[in-house]
């Protein structure tokens, strides 16, 4: 049994794709036409007009994949049954950090494509988002044990590494999705589609969401984060990593991170 056979149940309910991340994704994939999807889960973020095959290793994930959806091919990322460069371009999507050996994984994307494009996450990031530092900081001992985005980076040798910014109203139930909208993590449904907290242990969570609760009911919560109110977006950390193989891999067109 998988990682998201266990957690994954009903993930397609909170995991949905946000245009302003998809725009770029397609920018980064450029003019492939065959594209690998490895550990496409649902399939929330395979790019429309191209020739796309996902990878999925979850039976759960597979099943809650949407009528005419890519093909999917059951395997894991450390042994993709392909042939070397079998297509132009492979992705992978928030999946990296769930890989056993996450190194083999990214070994296999570079062999089967010459261009790997890979959304991945500053885990420092994510362990300074108030979620974590305040209420449930038994999750930064889970992200630690995570690859961060500049691991990866260097690893494939990156052409370019784009932050991602959160929009405050965002449609994707990542982690830290909600970070304006604090409420939301009262729901147990979307407490359930962020894998942070669902492989945390329950009773930890259990404890920071009775604290975030009472904040709320008080409006401290409010009244100590105050400043993220107004912003339209804010810098949880994810990074647009693009590697090509057989040309240069010089950082194209890089830029700072938005803050907040």
């Amino acid at each position: 049994m998988t990682t998201y056979d266990r957690i994954g149940v009903g993930y397609a309910l909170g995991r949905r794709t946000d245009p302003r991340w998809l725009a770029p994704l397609l920018d980064a994939l450029g003019d492939a036409r065959a594209v690998l999807d490895v550990g496409s889960g649902t399939g929330s973020y395979e790019p429309p007009g191209r020739r796309v095959t996902a990878v999925e290793p979850s039976a759960a994930m597979i099943r809650q994949r949407r009528p005419g959806a890519a093909p999917v091919v059951r395997a894991v990322a450390e042994a993709l049954p392909f042939a070397a460069g079998t297509f132009d371009a492979a992705l992978a999507v928030l999946t990296v950090h769930h890989w056993p050996d996450w190194r083999r994984g990214l070994a296999e994307l570079r062999r089967v494509a010459p261009r790997q494009v890979v959304l991945a996450y500053d885990t420092g990031r994510h362990n300074d988002f108030w979620l974590v530092r305040e209420y449930v900081p038994e999750v930064a001992e889970l992200e630690r044990s995570r690859p961060s985005a500049s691991d990866i980076a260097a690893f494939l040798g990156a052409r370019s590494v784009v932050p991602l910014p959160v929009p405050w109203d965002f449609t994707d139930g990542v982690f830290p999705a909600h970070w304006r909208r604090p409420e939301a993590y009262l729901d147990p449904a979307v407490r359930r589609a962020c894998s942070a907290l669902a492989q945390t242990a329950p009773d930890a969570v259990a404890r920071g969401i009775t604290r975030l609760r009472a904040d709320l009911e008080s409006g401290r919560w409010h009244e100590e984060h105050r400043d993220l109110l107004d912003l339209p977006e804010w810098d949880a950390g994810f990074r647009l990593v693009v590697s090509v193989q057989g040309g240069s891999n010089r950082p194209e067109h890089s830029r700072e991170a938005t803050t907040g």
